[in-house]
This record gives C-alpha cells, structure tokens and sequence, in this order.
C-alpha cells in the first residue's frame, strides 16, 4: 500500500544513462523559479530507489526525513559537479566532499565485465542496497566512477525549452539533443 501523496512510479523518468543522473532528474524544471520536486517525502525516496533497483523492497530501515535532506543534498551536489566537470570546469571542493564522504558509505561493488557488441565492457555494478543510507551511496559512487569517466564530456542538458533533464548522449555521433525523442523531441 502507497503513502497518500507519494508519487508513482511514472512520475520518474528514466532516460538519463545513468543512476546518477536519473537521480538528478527528480527534481524537474530546474529553470523555472519554483522547480519541481518529485522527491516530496520520504515514500517518495523509498519507491524511487526501489524503481531504480537499487533499495530491495521492504528494507528494513525505512527512509526517514534525514536520509531524505542527504538525498536532496546529493542530488544537488551529484547534479552541479556532473554539469561542472561536462563543461571543462572543476566542480566545487564541498561538492567533492559531499560525494567522496556519500560513496564512502557502502563498499564497493566488485568490478563485472559483459560482451556487448563483440566486444568487452564494464557491466553494471550496481547492486541492491540493504538500506536507504547505502543506497544513496551507490548513487553517488556511480557519479564518482561518471566523474572520472570520458563519458562525462557526453553529459548532456535536454534541448527542449520547457525540459533541461540530465542525460547521457550514447549517439555513434554524439550529437544527441533530447532526453527523449518520443517526449522533447518530436
């Protein structure tokens, strides 16, 4: 049974690449002076790192009003380091902190290979967390592992003018405008 005035699975969306910037995604409409937040209350954490596979269901520690203010923080920091360091620029030594001291919470997964293509990749690492505290830290090592990556000059702001969700560009000619070609781009 949902909280009333917990959001629902389709509020999120998905198309960031990345967990860590699908988590930056829930606060919307980041140009307007009143954004949106869709991370309203603590069900809202809880359902959301469960959507995202990274909090099993059912955890025994549930999310409580100060998981929920570090998660705030984290998407905040996760969102203008990721856009600093896609710029060229370095993002600010407290956001550097906030994301050093947030991955150190949770251990890090052992590192997986897949075939993909005809050819070996990083698999995806990310697992699911015994608790909402360590799974804001396995977003956070995922925006780490971004920040270091050369994918992070492939970070993308959505085109569309009434949008500005984070994305990754994956495009053979990384030139990807929109978060999604069936939502902002057509």
């Amino acid at each position: 049974m949902q909280n009333e005035g917990v959001a629902t699975d389709d509020t999120w969306i998905w198309d960031g690449g990345r967990v860590c910037l699908d988590f930056t995604n829930t606060l919307r409409h980041r140009w307007r002076p009143t954004p949106g937040e869709t991370l309203r209350n603590p069900g809202d954490l809880t359902l959301w790192l469960q959507r995202a596979r990274l909090l099993a269901p059912g955890a025994p520690d549930p999310v409580d009003a100060s998981v929920l203010a570090s998660g705030r923080r984290l998407r905040e920091a996760v969102d203008r380091a990721v856009l600093a360091v896609s710029d060229g620029r370095l993002p600010s030594s407290g956001d550097v902190v906030l994301l050093n001291g947030s991955a150190a919470q949770a251990p890090r997964p052992a590192p997986q290979i897949a075939i993909k293509g005809g050819h070996l990749e990083p698999a995806d690492t990310t697992t699911t967390a015994p608790d909402p505290a360590t799974a804001l830290a396995l977003i956070a090592q995922d925006a780490v592992d971004l920040l270091l990556s050369t994918e992070i000059r492939r970070v993308r702001v959505c085109g569309a003018d009434t949008c500005a969700l984070r994305f990754l560009d994956r495009s053979p000619a990384n030139n990807r405008r929109w978060c999604s070609m069936s939502r902002c781009g057509n």
